[in-house]
């Protein structure tokens, strides 16, 4: 898109997400901001995208603000949606909304998830904090004493093992450079040579070596065919004994039974925000281990948080709508390597 939607009125801009994630992340003053530059239908679209309400918005609608709880746009929907040119996604991935017609129509396609990065960093570097000291099994422990000073963990020289360099993965890298620890940072990432991970303040190394060096494994890599189940039985066994993994990417990217086989035995410890499956089932073992922590997948943007997803969303329209390059532009070509 570059050039304005439309020269001679505003452009008209649609909301399609689930009610509650509506009202948090594009509240009213969001709102009126969109309205300073473009044509925000009223309401947001939160069912399906078929229905008789939606198909007259998107009949007329040429940027689509979507978000947690919309649809996939189908063909159907595409077919209702003639002017659409945009489609600004206030999340993270887009793998879940976006089909082959979109690609196919040229529509542009933009993620907030340079916006969501942040506070998944965050949450990743006090996990590893945590880890570094060895608070989760001093904390299952607690009761039966406090730890022999000789038996309590620091954190400085520990080697971190980061599993993918993407936004985030960068964000933890910076994050770990900037601690007073002392952390020596591995990389695994194809993508990533070693001179490019060494600008980072990383050692680029093959997974079986990050893995046999690490005390904390961190994973950030996109979930795709190639990265299923990437750490497996053999790469974990590899983990030296008392090391801890911290997944804050997508659950599929360990083997579930094989990290449950190795926190039951207290070799190792976890901190998992995400899991396969999602969610766990009732009574899962990993839900009752006193070395493993394991969150309802809210790393990323959650409550407060969420109305940076929107403010990013509304500026990537107005970028959008004055003719300046998206931000967050993501290309067909660019989902194998994407989350």
């Amino acid at each position: 898109m570059g050039q304005r939607v439309n020269e001679t009125r505003p452009t008209v801009v649609a909301v399609a997400m689930g009610a509650a994630e509506a009202a948090a992340v594009l509240p009213s003053d969001l709102r009126a901001r969109l309205g300073e530059f473009a044509e925000p239908v009223p309401g947001t679209l939160t069912g399906a995208l078929t229905a008789p309400g939606a198909r007259e918005t998107l009949a007329r609608a040429e940027i689509l603000i979507t978000g947690w709880g919309c649809p996939p746009l189908t063909e159907e929907v595409l077919d209702g949606s003639p002017h659409l040119r945009a489609v600004v996604h206030a999340a993270g991935s887009v793998r879940r909304l976006v089909t082959e017609g979109v690609w196919e129509r040229g529509i542009v396609v933009s993620s907030a998830a340079e916006a969501n990065a942040g506070p998944v960093a965050d949450f990743t570097l006090a996990a590893l904090t945590f880890a570094a000291k060895g608070a989760f099994t001093a904390a299952a422990a607690y009761e039966a004493g406090w730890p022999a000073f000789p038996d309590r963990r620091g954190a400085d020289g520990r080697t971190i093992g980061v599993i993918g360099a993407s936004r985030i993965g960068r964000r933890v890298i910076a994050g770990l450079r900037a601690s007073d620890a002392g952390y020596r940072i591995l990389l695994y990432d194809p993508y990533v040579a070693g001179p490019d991970a060494a600008g980072l303040g990383a050692e680029a190394v093959g997974l079986d070596e990050l893995c046999g060096a690490s005390d904390i494994v961190t994973v950030h890599a996109p979930h795709t065919p190639e990265t299923y189940r990437l750490l497996d039985a053999r790469h974990l066994a590899l983990i030296p004994d008392g090391g801890t993994v911290i997944n804050t990417a997508r659950g599929a990217l360990i083997d579930t039974f094989a990290l449950t086989r190795e926190c039951a035995t207290g070799r190792l410890d976890a901190m998992l925000d995400v899991t396969d499956p999602e969610p766990l089932p009732a009574g899962h073992p990993l839900l009752h281990m006193p070395n493993v922590l394991v969150t309802p997948h809210v790393a990323g943007a959650q409550g407060s948080e969420a109305r940076r997803l929107g403010a990013w969303a509304v500026e990537e329209v107005a970028r959008l709508v004055n003719g300046v390059p998206p931000a967050g532009r993501v290309r067909r070509g660019d989902l194998d390597r994407l989350a």
